[in-house]
């Protein structure tokens, strides 16, 4: 049985991988910051399938706690065949470089592209002895060319970093079976995030081309596919879901 860490895994687009590796057979480490909700819905709908999942409370932005999530899923499942790193601190006010703090930007920095160097770090002896290993980071749309994001600056600048440290872990880990792939969710919000494809196609959505809004249905089939053994082709890809919305500078100055 393949073993899964994600990163934010209790709700929103996580909460839609988590439960799509755990009906694909896999256990599943699922890290979250403070629902305990969230945490609780999961427990309740996943009832019969306890034996196969745990949660661990942990922020991103602290690499103690990265480092007890990786230790936990070793503790009660032995490996770590697959990360996820889907947790991505986000600041919702619009607002220039300039007018950031720097708490802000060094929130942007270590949620986003440090967490990522912390785990990788302390899961990769095990996945090289394993001989197996799937990486999943996030990314927005144009990632892996560095565009200019109005407002986003420090979250831009981390998932570009980010984009070249996935492509780079997929040149030098692909000796030992280990992919690494990044996923770049176009404008998925609110309700949406945990919906599936069905219910989107209920609703129509006249600002994405396909008609329909994303869902976390929508990342997860991609990460579910990336994360299966016969996927080892494909690595150090940036894989855009987006419907063919242009999702970023889409708001004036």
């Amino acid at each position: 049985m393949r073993h899964a860490l994600i990163t934010a895994g209790s709700k929103g687009l996580g909460r839609k991988v988590t439960e799509a590796l755990l009906e694909k057979g896999y256990s599943v480490t699922v890290n979250y910051r403070q629902d305990e909700e969230a945490v609780s819905r999961l427990k309740t709908e996943w009832q019969s399938s306890l034996d196969r999942l745990q949660f661990v409370k942990g922020d991103v932005t602290k690499k103690e706690d990265l480092h007890q999530m990786v230790k936990a899923a070793l503790e009660r499942f032995g490996k770590i065949d697959l990360l996820i790193n889907n947790a991505g601190p986000y600041i919702f006010e619009r607002k220039k470089l300039a007018d950031y703090t720097d708490n802000e930007w060094y929130e942007m920095l270590e949620g986003n592209l440090s967490s990522v160097f912390h785990l990788f770090k302390a899961v990769i002896p095990v996945m090289r002895r394993q001989r197996f290993g799937r990486i999943i980071t996030y990314g927005f749309q144009g990632a892996d060319h560095a565009p200019g994001w109005l407002h986003r600056s420090a979250f831009g600048a981390a998932k570009v970093g980010l984009a070249s440290l996935t492509k780079t872990i997929a040149i030098e880990e692909a000796g030992s079976g280990i992919t690494a792939n990044m996923v770049c969710p176009g404008n998925i919000v609110g309700d949406m995030k945990e919906s599936s494809i069905s219910e989107a196609r209920a609703s129509l959505d006249r600002e994405t081309p396909i008609g329909r809004s994303g869902t976390g249905e929508d990342i997860a089939r991609i990460i579910t596919f990336l994360c299966d053994e016969n996927s080892d082709y494909i690595t150090g890809t940036v894989i855009e879901a987006t419907g063919g919305l242009n999702v970023i500078n889409r708001h004036s100055l």
